[in-house]
Order: structure tokens, then C-alpha cells, then sequence
């Protein structure tokens, strides 16, 4: 890898760094091809990716971003998992390393805060961003529902009386 290449992929390492909700640090060390795939794509289903990328040039990309204490954590085989999610990369994380024992979280960050293995776990129990607004947008529709049925509940109270009046009237 020659210089210009260097620099190209420090600058994308600091986009990276900069723009992602949380990055979580973990040692691969023994993981096949076929398990780093797999967990490529289940970071890629839930919208983060995964880069392995040489621990100088990944602390030289950590200078001066909020995420700057996840420098400490770049020594060994280590791979980096991000989203912009703050929650999606250390739910896919921590899955897998339950999963594959291979897979060592280290910490992580989301934001400027820093992350140890306990934080990364507490994140990846939070909700995600999909789940809280669907509840958001239950809690907003609830009322709503509720309104409609008590407006139409008179008109059906109604309808169910005249029916049963009608039944009446037919059966004497």
C-alpha cells in the first residue's frame, strides 16, 4: 500500500469515525472467511458495515474525533463495526460474539463516549431506532383509534337497537 492510499484510507476511516452513531471494536482473531462474511451481511441487513483496517493508520484517523478513546482498543487482529444507528452495529455485535466465541468485543463509542464490553452488552439491549419510532407512532395513533371508535360507537349502538326492534316487530 503505498502513501497516497494511505491517506485516502485514513480519510475514510475519519468519515467513519466522525459520521457513525457507534463503533465497536472486537478481536477476530481465528474467524474463517465464510464467518467474517456472515457477519457482513447481518451488519449489512441491519444498515452498518464491518472494516478491518490496520490499527496506525485507524488511530492516526482517530485524531481530533469524538470517538477518540477507542485508540486504546486498536492493538491485535482487530475489526471495526459501525452504523449510524446508535444501536444497530452493537446489537449485531454482541449477537454474534454470543454466537462465535472467536468474535472478542473489546469496547467501543458512540459518540464521546467511550464504551467497555459491559457498555457495548447495555447498548445492544437498547431499542433500535426502527423499534422506538413504531412505538412512537403506536402511542400517537392509540388516542386516535380510541376517538374514532368512541364517535362511531353511538352510530352502532344505534344500528344494533333498530335490528333487534325489527326482530321484534317480525316475530310478533
Amino acid at each position: 500500500m503505498d502513501r497516497a492510499q494511505k491517506e485516502k484510507l485514513v480519510e475514510e476511516l475519519g468519515q467513519i469515525f466522525e459520521s457513525s452513531g457507534v463503533v465497536v471494536v472486537a478481536h477476530y482473531e481465528g474467524i474463517t472467511v465464510a464467518e467474517m462474511q456472515d457477519l457482513r451481511a447481518r451488519m449489512r441487513e441491519a444498515g452498518g458495515s464491518v472494516r478491518v483496517a490496520k490499527n496506525k493508520l485507524a488511530r492516526i484517523a482517530l485524531k481530533d474525533k469524538p470517538c477518540e478513546s477507542i485508540a486504546e482498543f486498536l492493538t491485535g487482529m482487530t475489526v471495526l463495526s459501525y452504523s449510524e444507528d446508535p444501536v444497530a452495529a452493537a446489537k449485531v455485535v454482541q449477537k454474534y460474539s454470543k454466537d462465535n466465541g472467536k468474535l472478542v468485543i473489546l469496547g467501543g463509542a458512540m459518540g464521546e463516549t467511550a464504551l467497555d464490553p459491559a457498555g457495548v452488552k447495555a447498548v445492544s439491549e437498547l431499542p433500535s431506532r426502527e423499534e422506538l419510532i413504531a412505538s412512537i407512532a403506536g402511542c400517537i395513533g392509540a388516542p386516535a383509534s380510541n376517538i374514532a371508535g368512541a364517535i362511531g360507537a353511538p352510530a352502532s349502538n344505534i344500528a344494533s337497537i333498530l335490528s333487534t326492534i325489527e326482530e321484534k316487530a317480525e316475530a310478533a
